[in-house]
């Protein structure tokens, strides 16, 4: 699919400051395309939006907000988008797990599972909202919903998160039904592991590719299929797993269970350690 159509408006990125939502960005500013940047923090997206402005040569748009909060702020993202054209939309902000853990253990639960919801659901329903009728009367545009390959595959310990990813790609999928006629390609992106802060995963190996090579793996398949794990490693991993549990529901259980087992019980006993090092006041600062 190509997006030169999109030369004359405004792309919009959730979550752009980081990750693959920050890849995304640069590859649509890339090919020459202004870019209208949302996120949490201010300073973040000022800095992002110097650079993309800087070496790509395009205009940037920022928009400051908390997808983890309320209904209100599309009201805020409505005014601010007002009279652009938006050729492009990336829902790519999302949240996760500290850690994988059994649901009535999560903690701060109640509070936890709201702003899951808002930043997973409710971000990608409300957006769509807000630039579909546009694209409808130019009868052209495109949104890249940014799911997850646990939406599709068994996820314990990662309960809320997996559902919530889950509701992103049965959106997706109907929504892309529902939009067809009028030129509008909906596509759902399934990534698995990449190298990113809510990953955890600071160096890439052969199945976590860094965000910029996931993104211009993803970008190959624009109009191709609705459903893309982008990164050439993550499709034929998705389609292994994807199969293996048509044939062996438990076995995809096991090897999903066990490894998110193993990741949980490797994060508590960190939680104990600093716990310990503080009773015993010692510095802790993550991540030194």
């Amino acid at each position: 699919m190509t997006l030169t159509f999109c030369l004359f408006f405004f792309q919009v990125v959730t979550g752009a400051t980081d990750g693959i939502g920050r890849a995304y960005a640069e590859e649509l500013a890339s090919h020459g395309l202004n870019i209208v940047l949302i996120s949490r923090s201010p300073y973040k997206l000022q800095n992002v939006a110097a650079e993309i402005e800087s070496q790509y040569k395009v205009k940037t748009k920022i928009i400051d907000v908390d997808f983890t909060s309320g209904i209100e702020i599309y009201d805020r993202i409505k005014k601010e988008i007002e009279g652009l054209e938006i050729g492009v939309l990336i829902n790519n902000v999302g949240m996760s797990y500290a850690y994988p853990e059994y649901l009535a253990e999560v903690p701060n639960a109640t509070e936890f599972s709201q702003s899951l919801i808002n930043c997973n659901v409710v971000s990608v329903t409300q957006m769509c909202i807000l630039v579909l009728r546009q694209m409808v009367e130019r009868k052209k545009g495109l949104i890249l919903n940014v799911s997850s390959a646990s939406a599709v595959l068994p996820t314990p310990l990662m309960t809320m998160y997996s559902s919530t990813k889950a509701y992103v790609y049965k959106f997706s999928e109907d929504l892309a039904l529902e939009y067809a006629p009028f030129g509008i390609t909906i596509q759902c992106v399934l990534p698995g592991f990449v190298v990113s802060k809510m990953s955890r995963y600071k160096k890439p190996a052969f199945r976590i590719p860094l965000p910029r090579d996931f993104v211009r793996g993803h970008m190959r398949t624009l109009g191709l299929e609705f459903a893309s794990a982008g990164f050439w490693v993550h499709k034929i991993l998705l389609g292994y797993y994807t199969k293996l549990n048509t044939v062996s529901p438990s076995t995809v259980v096991n090897v999903t269970f066990t490894n998110l087992s193993g990741t949980r019980q490797r994060a508590l006993r960190r939680l104990q350690m600093q716990r310990e090092q503080q009773e015993n006041g010692i510095d802790t600062a993550k991540d030194k």
